[in-house]
């Protein structure tokens, strides 16, 4: 028997061996994506700001800090979770953000027509996020740590322009969800980032 005919009658042999190189490869794709993206947030919150006009982007200005439907920041003891968790949690907030950057974007549409930029900047990050976050859950099934149970509904269109029904309020709740781009964008980068060194699991 050939060594060849050898593998075909023991698969798992061959697979064992190549999983590992694999997955390794994954993740490290996946915090490279976390990597670019992370820059491409903070380039998109900065360019945000740029097109709101006064007080935004003013020294000193602090923004009211409106609730966003669906999603929240990090928590302060997301660090101190086991590493799939903050995982499962980074995948979950990744699958919020599109419809959030999608609502920010048509209503950047109405008060910045003139911001095509701006605009297509908005739908670049909800692909990205939406991309990204496939990718953690994907690195997450290899791990054997799939998230537990079904996926919260990612909250409607309508039910965040009614959180800023003003152009005020429109244009502060924008800049709430770009920051919480950046912010789980950059959080996923840091935990795929343990993974990357051979950090604890």
């Amino acid at each position: 028997m050939s060594r060849r005919e050898g593998s075909l009658e023991d698969p798992q042999a061959d697979s064992s061996v190549s999983l590992l190189p694999h997955l390794e490869a994954k993740i490290r794709q996946t915090h490279s994506l976390a990597h670019l993206l992370t820059k491409y947030a903070e380039q998109l919150l900065q360019e945000y700001v740029q097109h709101q006009g006064d007080p935004f982007g003013l020294p000193g200005f602090s923004p009211p800090r409106l609730p966003v439907a669906g999603l929240s920041a990090p928590a302060p003891s997301h660090a101190g979770l086991p590493l799939p968790e903050r995982l499962r949690l980074d995948a979950a907030a990744l699958a919020a953000l599109p419809p959030l950057l999608d609502a920010v974007r048509r209503r950047q549409a109405e008060l910045n027509p003139r911001a095509p930029r701006l605009l297509r900047h908005l739908e670049d990050a909800a692909r990205q996020a939406r991309a990204l976050g496939a990718a953690v859950e994907t690195v997450l099934a290899a791990l054997g740590a799939a998230a537990r149970g079904p996926r919260p509904e990612p909250p409607a269109a309508a039910a965040v322009a009614a959180t800023a029904a003003g152009v005020f309020p429109a244009k502060v709740l924008g800049l709430r969800v770009c920051g919480l781009y950046r912010e789980w964008v950059s959080r996923t980068e840091g935990d795929l980032g343990q993974l990357v060194s051979g950090g604890p699991a």
